[in-house]
């Protein structure tokens, strides 16, 4: 099948391109007319924290909308009648931006307590009538309110506003960044400006037509506002690394003295199939976090499956039709001094001795491997996974300015409220309210509660709790617990009144309970999906059994460099990280289906080489370094670009994405170096022809062939074969 789609793509490279030029050009302007709406839910269905906004926006529907705070300091008193009529000023305006149904001045009687003890801080609370999610789309109400206290600040008086809704926009400076580091690696590996251009091109126009697909996937699923920055990410790095396995083999192709249309079939029926096999590895596994059942998640699996599978789609079928396009010129416009492609004694080649280092000192190599991994992966004991929240945020961003003057002013939990929500029976329920507000407010790490506030029908009540801790704090995450399993069910007990504990930060810590309670499950069903997957392909036990183990290995270090970082704070300011907090949420689960997935990639090319050569030989030792030494070129050059292009994600500002991006070069560069090149080998020379047994009673299972880059599969060489004598006979 991929023999015959190269062939096709090959000869009808003029069609298969304009397909794809027009699909960028539609797709492109499609989603630039639609404009983007992404959005944050973080509904979980069946926790406390939803039963609290269920109450909230059935009961009390007039504070169930977005909210937004307008924070501000003065050097005078804010009860000065010169900084008030200022405030008032600005309040006044932003109460007539389209979609806010009112600002709770601190001047008013409502808003009494919203004034610091020193009388320098306070803030306006700023109510929407529509939901947070609603709010998220709608750019230019936000953007309103934004350009009125823009400009506002005097002497004296600063203005700033918080809330997620005021949050900047993540910046876009990343990719190129990550594009130009990709492209001097490209050069260094092929020494050709034509070579290095055809994996960029592939992936661009994977990316190109993904990122408008996710843009236009926003208006009918939750997508957050950095969906587009964490799938250009992924689109970039496994887009050039999977052209980079084609090209490379189309290249060896032509070396070995097969037209331009023989060596790409060649191409795409080898290196393809590794490539086919990597990519539906990651977008299974992205597709698995649909069963979290969070909007959001979803909506972030959905949106990165996406990119890959266009990414993948591209490989086999654009750049085919463009190296028909390319044909024998593919080394044109060379760089003096690069990408030479000697032709060395094996013996002599640096990865063959080191495949014979190995070879001598295996339990050596393994053990040193092994202590490495399991020293990076030691953090991983205390990982918290959560929500980090603005003070991780840059200065430069007002949320992060709005945060620090009211954890300022009023302490660091009142930037975090909880909600207590309960059902009630009528007014006589009030005095077991009050029971409650006095033993929540007695609890160590809550600063303020307020009295129960019911709606008009005496159907509903809530309290607004302050914790003493700041909302990512642990203590915060220990409080809503205290609160749920003891505080509120002691003071409740005997009647009918229940109290859920909501609020964002709330829900955040339900999110993180959910993420954590089913990342088990989700990591095991992936390995299980694997391990069956490469039992078939490489007909034995041992190998899947290595292959599951040391890729669980690979990613568990690098979520002990993640904890280390960004728990910890270990070189955090070498990353411009704003403060420490946990790890997000839903991170782990989103680094280990993409991390798998390549890991794979590299494991297959691999083994499909040393399998080959055991095949040939029935030598397992020389399988091992000729396997080695065949292809450790290419996954250090693949996993160089990876490195790159996730480690230039750093550069952004925000946390999450620096976060993904880091995780992600950690990761490539534990597996493609310590793992890959030292503890697969070495383990394959210890085990011997164990490696390759394979019980006869499983000899029922279907033969699946996924060759790796450099073994051309017997169907792809008929069909060459075919191709090159009907050219002859023409």
């Amino acid at each position: 099948m991929l023999a015959k789609i190269a062939l096709f793509s090959f000869r009808k490279r003029w069609l298969v391109l304009s397909i794809w030029v027009a699909l960028l050009v539609g797709m492109t302007y499609w989603a630039n007319t639609a404009g983007s709406a992404f959005s944050m839910d973080f509904k979980v269905p069946e926790s406390d924290a939803q039963a609290a906004l269920t109450l909230l926006e059935t009961r009390f529907p007039a504070r169930s909308g977005a909210t937004g705070d307008l924070v501000f300091k003065s050097t005078a008193n804010v009860n000065d009648p010169a900084v008030q009529e200022a405030v008032d000023s600005v309040i006044k305006r932003i109460s007539k931006v389209p979609h806010v149904s009112g600002v709770v001045s601190p001047y008013s009687p409502e808003g009494a307590a919203q004034t610091s003890p020193d009388g320098h801080i306070a803030r306006a609370v700023i109510q929407f009538d529509e939901k947070n999610e609603v709010m998220e789309k709608d750019k230019a109400t936000t953007g309103a309110i934004s350009n009125i206290v823009t400009g506002q600040n005097s002497e004296g008086i600063q203005f700033e506003l918080g809330g997620n809704l005021f949050a900047g926009q993540p910046d876009i400076g990343a990719e190129g960044v990550g594009l130009t580091a990709a492209v001097i690696i490209l050069l260094i590996a092929f020494g050709s400006v034509l070579a290095m251009g055809l994996p960029i091109i592939t992936a661009l126009f994977g990316i190109g037509i993904g990122i408008a697909t996710v843009t236009l996937l926003g208006h009918v699923m939750t997508l957050p506002d950095f969906t587009t920055q964490l799938a250009s990410m992924i689109g970039i790095g496994v887009g050039i690394d999977y052209a980079l396995f084609i090209v490379t083999r189309y290249r060896q192709g032509l070396d070995d003295r097969l037209g331009p249309e023989q060596a790409t079939i060649t191409a795409i029926n080898t290196a393809g199939r590794s490539v086919i096999f990597a990519g539906l590895t990651v977008v299974i596994s992205l597709l698995g976090m649909v069963l979290i059942n969070i909007s959001f998640i979803q909506g972030l699996g959905i949106g990165a499956a996406v990119v890959v599978a266009l990414t993948m789609l591209a490989s086999i079928t654009l750049l085919p039709a463009v190296l028909g396009f390319v044909g024998n010129r593919i080394d044109s416009l060379r760089i003096p001094g690069l990408g030479r492609r000697r032709v060395v004694a094996e013996e002599k080649g640096i990865w063959y001795r080191w495949g014979k280092v190995l070879e001598r000192h295996p339990w050596r190599a393994f053990i040193v491997g092994l202590l490495l991994v399991l020293t990076l992966a030691f953090p991983v004991l205390s990982i918290r996974l959560g929500s980090s929240d603005a003070s991780a945020r840059p200065t430069s961003d007002t949320t992060r300015r709005a945060y620090d003057l009211q954890a300022e002013g009023f302490g660091p939990g009142s930037n975090g409220p909880l909600i207590l929500a309960s059902q009630i029976a009528g007014p006589q329920d009030l005095e077991r309210l009050e029971k409650v507000r006095q033993a929540v407010q007695d609890d160590q790490g809550v600063a303020a509660v307020t009295p129960a506030i019911p709606n008009q029908e005496m159907s509903a009540a809530i309290m607004q709790v302050i914790p003493t801790t700041s909302p990512q704090d642990q203590g915060t995450v220990e409080l809503i617990n205290r609160l749920r399993e003891q505080v509120l069910p002691a003071v409740t007990a005997g009647s009918d009144v229940q109290v859920h504990v909501g609020g964002l930060t709330a829900i955040f810590d339900d999110v993180s309970q959910v993420m954590t309670d089913r990342l088990p499950l989700f990591i095991g069903a992936v390995l299980f999906f694997s391990f069956i997957l490469i039992m078939v392909v490489f007909r034995s036990i041992v190998i899947p059994i290595k292959a599951v183990l040391l890729n669980l290995l690979s990613i568990s270090a690098a979520y002990g460099v993640l904890v280390a970082v960004f728990q910890w704070g270990w070189g955090g300011s070498l990353l411009g990280l704003g403060s420490t907090g946990p790890v997000e949420s839903f991170l782990p689960m989103m680094l280990f289906a993409i991390l798998f997935g390549l890991s794979m990639d590299y494991e297959v090319f691999l083994l499909s080489r040393i399998k080959e050569e055991y095949d040939l030989t029935g030598d397992n030792n020389l399988s091992i370094v000729r396997g080695l030494s065949r292809t450790a070129r290419v996954i250090t050059a693949a996993a160089a670009i990876m490195i790159t292009v996730f480690g230039s994600f750093v550069l952004g500002d925000q946390r999450i994405i620096k976060e993904f991006g880091f995780g992600l070069a950690v990761a490539v560069l534990i597996d493609a170096s310590i793992v890959r090149l030292v503890m697969v080998p070495a383990t394959m020379e210890i085990l011997g022809k164990a490696n390759w047994w394979f019980p006869k009673w499983l000899g029922w299972l279907p033969e699946v062939h996924i060759d790796g880059n450099e073994v051309a599969a017997s169907n792809g060489v008929a069909l060459a074969k075919k191709v090159e004598t009907a050219n002859a006979e023409n």
